[in-house]
């Protein structure tokens, strides 16, 4: 069947189960806003005084529902108004689409009336970021999008539809939730293979992993916000039960193990408590899970954990090594990781660390 531009975005949407957006209305994005209006028996559209509550409203929404947060905004200023939200979504990875429209294609480059290149400008915040200039390409562009935000390490991806786009007639084809899911119905691979990561380890590199966590006397768990992308609380419970590690947790990590746990040091870094921060100087072996060891944790690189070795397990190739050396390191998602673990670490009793740092806590 034939639909416009604005139609397909809107179809789309659905199809990718989106229920709730946010946004502000302006004239390049009017075709859009008319057929969510059409369509609001099936997406509600949460209206906010200025774009980057907007950006703001639909990061957290994701955070909360663990759903792709989606928010709108028209050309120009009201483009470049979310970029705060998507640096936000992108530092902390958060999964989410922003819809931008820009001027017609045939003003593109020619300093049009609130033309900007938000592609350009959002460039090192996304994942992607891109223009769609033909609408037969709006459809697969879109799943693509969803795809790529969800996908590895989750992160913010932009699409900027020129008006005339949204306007355009083409072809338009739904798919079932089984290939929705499936990335060989998206129509460029390349980008999701560069930009999606999380290739499970070998099973020997595992086993060493956890030969180190059994031979060391001293270890931490150090756990960040990649755990509870993960879902992976059942497992890093397990396995701090099971071997009585230690735990500290980033900002982004406190709610990945129960504060109330008697091996739960609590946050590390500049804002956190005295027990994590002499874990982290005493410790012999800190595994790093799914955490970014940030400047506000680690403070002086030279002087962070002197007397112990990193492991660092994390889905990003581009964490291992950036901040801190590590000892080793697998790149992978958390949670299956730590299933094929579990069962090569040793059971341990409450040790003399065990006592160390209760005195601390």
């Amino acid at each position: 069947m034939k639909l416009t531009g604005a139609q397909i975005v809107i179809e789309c949407l659905v199809e990718q189960g989106v229920d709730t957006v946010f946004g502000y209305p302006g004239g390049a994005i009017l075709n859009i806003y008319d057929e969510l209006y059409k369509s609001k028996d099936r997406i509600r559209h949460i209206l906010t005084a200025h774009e980057q509550g907007a950006s703001h409203a639909a990061d957290g929404y994701s955070r909360s529902t663990g759903r792709v947060g989606v928010v709108l905004a028209t050309s120009g200023p009201g483009a470049t108004n979310l970029v705060t939200g998507i640096a936000t979504a992108a530092m902390d990875s958060v999964p989410m689409v922003a819809i931008t429209c820009n001027v017609g294609t045939s003003l593109l480059g020619k300093d049009s009336f609130q033309e900007v290149d938000i592609t350009g400008i959002t460039l090192p915040i996304t994942k992607h970021s891109y223009i769609v200039r033909d609408v037969n390409q709006l459809a697969g562009a879109i799943r693509e999008a969803f795809l790529i935000a969800r996908s590895g390490r989750p992160g913010p991806v932009l699409l900027d539809i020129p008006k005339d786009v949204t306007a355009a007639l083409a072809e338009y084809e739904p798919l079932s939730k089984e290939e929705i899911n499936h990335p060989a119905t998206i129509h460029s691979m390349k980008s999701i293979q560069r930009l999606s990561q999380g290739n499970m380890p070998s099973d020997s590199d595992i086993a060493k992993a956890a030969d180190l966590i059994n031979n060391a006397e001293k270890p931490l768990l150090y756990v960040g916000g990649g755990v509870v992308i993960s879902q992976a609380y059942q497992e890093l419970l397990t396995l701090a039960e099971k071997a009585h590690l230690p735990v500290c947790v980033t900002l982004m990590g406190k709610t990945a193990f129960p504060s109330t746990h008697e091996l739960c040091t609590g946050m590390v870094g500049m804002h956190g408590t005295k027990a994590s921060n002499m874990a982290i100087n005493h410790s012999d072996l800190i595994i790093s899970l799914g955490a970014r060891f940030s400047d506000r944790v680690i403070s002086n690189p030279t002087t962070f954990a002197k007397k112990g070795k990193i492991f660092q397990i994390d889905i990003d190739s581009a964490e291992i090594n950036k901040n801190v050396p590590t000892c080793g390191s697998l790149v992978g998602d958390i949670k299956p990781i730590l299933t094929k673990m579990l069962p090569l670490i040793q059971e341990k009793k409450k040790s003399n660390w065990n006592t160390q740092v209760a005195e601390w806590k």
